[in-house]
């Protein structure tokens, strides 16, 4: 059967994260109707994570597990997972096991209202630094997108294939992922989700390529949205001969 949600979970050096985080999605699915799948995808990893990404889709036949022949990162990883994936919606979270895969029912469930749901982390379970650079990076978004988003950098998410349209493959895009998909047209709405302290592997992720890196994607995606053009509707030229105002449209 043709899955009908595609869950999309990016792995970098998580070998002892891979087999606890299926388990809580196949868990906090058990009630969904619809088929789905779990595509896990390797950036190359260099732990153990090939193996037991091989383990865990031998003993959960709705596990699909892509690799990377070398390390791109997190946005690379995301985009592999859209584009080998043809589900009609598509859901996100990281694969360290801080985004709790409880937080799904709830987020599908509004996308009766929305086209994408972001989810919002209420209590962060991180350190001081991070907690810190997170604060600036939304600050500077606001100031220089006009984001009003209250956490654009959560990987937990779930939205409809159609707004792929508004996103293009960049190096970072997973953190501009809401206002682009706004900027597009689309209707984008947040929720409240739990998160949870990293219990197994180390982040990837330091000041430099939180920080340093984002000022540089930020002025790329200000560009971007300040020159985007979006599709405008179109009106049916009124046939010859008929009168002006008359027409689809036209005042009576």
């Amino acid at each position: 059967m043709h899955p009908e949600i595609s869950i999309i979970a990016p792995f970098y050096n998580e070998a002892d994260n891979i087999e606890p985080l299926v388990r809580e999605i196949v868990a906090a699915l058990r009630n969904e109707k619809r088929p789905y799948e779990i595509v896990l995808v390797d950036d190359c990893s260099t732990d153990e994570t090939p193996e037991r990404l091989r383990e865990v889709s031998r003993a959960e036949p709705r596990v699909r597990v892509l690799r990377h022949v070398r390390n791109q990162g997190q946005s690379a990883a995301l985009w592999t997972g859209f584009r080998c994936s043809t589900s009609p919606i598509i859901a996100t979270l990281d694969g360290d096991r801080q985004n709790d895969p409880a937080d799904f029912p709830a987020l599908l469930a509004k996308l009766d209202e929305f086209d994408l749901v972001c989810g919002v982390r209420a209590k962060r379970r991180d350190s001081r630094l991070r907690l810190l650079s997170t604060a600036i990076a939304r600050r500077a978004n606001r100031l220089a997108l006009g984001s009003v988003f209250q956490d654009p950098g959560c990987g937990l998410r779930v939205f409809k294939r159609p707004v792929l349209e508004g996103l293009f493959a960049f190096n970072g895009f997973h953190r501009f992922m809401a206002v682009l998909v706004k900027g597009g047209g689309w209707r984008v709405g947040e929720l409240p989700v739990n998160h949870r302290p990293r219990v197994a592997g180390v982040s990837k992720y330091g000041v430099w390529n939180r920080m340093g890196r984002g000022v540089f994607d930020l002025i790329g995606v200000a560009w971007f949205q300040r020159r985007r053009i979006v599709p405008a509707g179109l009106s049916t030229p009124e046939s010859p001969g008929t009168p002006p105002g008359s027409g689809r449209g036209g005042k009576a």
